[in-house]
């Protein structure tokens, strides 16, 4: 296959075929341009609007995303393709090149957490983690209705694998997305707090895409269960919504039916550092534990002949996440305990 350095403006999202790119984003210090992969493929049966995005490294060091879609590339036959598939293993070339969660070597900012009024086009809003999320509301989301953002925890935290999305108040949007999650087959559902802003899966929501996101591996590694789930869930979703000929069978834990949904939208699931120190894990993540039982403990080196600071469960529940690396900083969450709704 041959890949093409392209604008933005020279990209084909409607003719039939395989088309793979390099999107030129305009370099900030360099003179030349950050180049995002992004394949496109489009079958007889394309409709407007219509079609299937999968998207990873939004964080520059997390992998499973990249590595998935990356083996997806040569395994998807053009003349399978009904409608559209869009794939991007590297959605933030900036950030994958420094190996950093956010765009350390350029301008420092978090792509998920960029998608802001006036991002990419305001003076202060004009670096190229700015740009990128200017890039995917204004060529990519216009083309598909469906979207999935292929995440890990890097160094902050290691997750029960799992797919995620928001409470969604559209029923018919609710009911599609958790089929769609369902079908990565990943032990966990998970439904989250949609307090921060900036985020890429918040914006899809709202302009009322399938929007699914999801956690599959963590610590700066490549995670080869994580990879799985989400080879699968994104063939699931391309050929659940139409784009992509042939059946695909239920699929890990939502084959054996012990996958669960559970919620992490209540403040009290999030347990923070109250200073500085050293994690120990006291349950594997996807634990089911109980509220009041200790589920980690804060060590101080410094005071050794004192107990720990002990995070305790404030409800029933699964571990769906805790701290990855022993060091952690003061105000850092170390525990996620969800409820257990489905």
């Amino acid at each position: 296959m041959s890949r093409v350095i392209v604008t933005p403006e020279q990209l084909d999202f409607d003719t039939p075929g395989r088309r793979d790119y390099w999107v030129a984003l305009e370099h900030d210090s360099l003179w030349g341009s950050h180049l995002m992969p992004l394949s496109v493929l489009v079958g007889p049966k394309a409709r407007k609007g219509r079609g299937v995005a999968a998207s990873g490294a939004n964080h520059g060091n997390e992998y499973e995303g990249p590595v998935a879609l990356k083996n997806l590339l040569h395994d998807i036959r053009a003349e399978d393709v009904l409608g559209r598939v869009i794939l991007c293993p590297v959605l933030n070339p900036a950030a994958f090149r420094a190996g950093t969660r956010e765009s350390t070597l350029d301008d420092g900012v978090n792509l998920n957490r960029a998608f802001v009024d006036g991002a990419g086009h305001t003076p202060a809003l004009a670096g190229i983690t700015h740009r990128i999320a200017a890039f995917v509301r204004e060529y990519l989301f216009p083309q598909v209705h469906v979207w999935i953002d292929l995440h890990a925890g890097g160094q902050v935290c290691r997750f029960a694998p799992c797919t995620s999305y928001h409470p969604i108040e559209d029923p018919k949007q609710a009911r599609e997305i958790e089929e769609t999650a369902r079908a990565f087959g990943t032990p966990l559902v998970v439904i989250y707090q949609n307090r921060t802003p900036g985020l890429l899966p918040s914006e899809a929501e709202r302009i009322g895409k399938i929007m699914v996101g999801g956690e599959f591996g963590w610590g700066d590694a490549v995670n080869l269960a994580g990879v799985r789930y989400a080879r699968h869930g994104v063939l699931a979703a391309c050929i659940r919504h139409g784009q992509l000929k042939g059946s695909i069978a239920p699929f890990g834990h939502q084959a054996d039916g012990t996958q669960v949904v559970a919620e992490m939208v209540d403040p009290a699931c999030f347990q923070a550092a109250p200073w500085p120190g050293h994690f120990e894990p006291l349950f594997e993540c996807g634990a089911r534990v109980r509220a009041g039982e200790p589920v980690g403990r804060l060590h101080d080196f410094h005071r050794l002949d004192e107990a720990p600071h002990e995070f305790k469960a404030a409800h029933d529940g699964i571990l769906i996440a805790q701290a990855w690396g022993a060091r952690v900083q003061q105000g850092q969450t170390c525990i996620c305990v969800g409820k257990i709704v489905g």
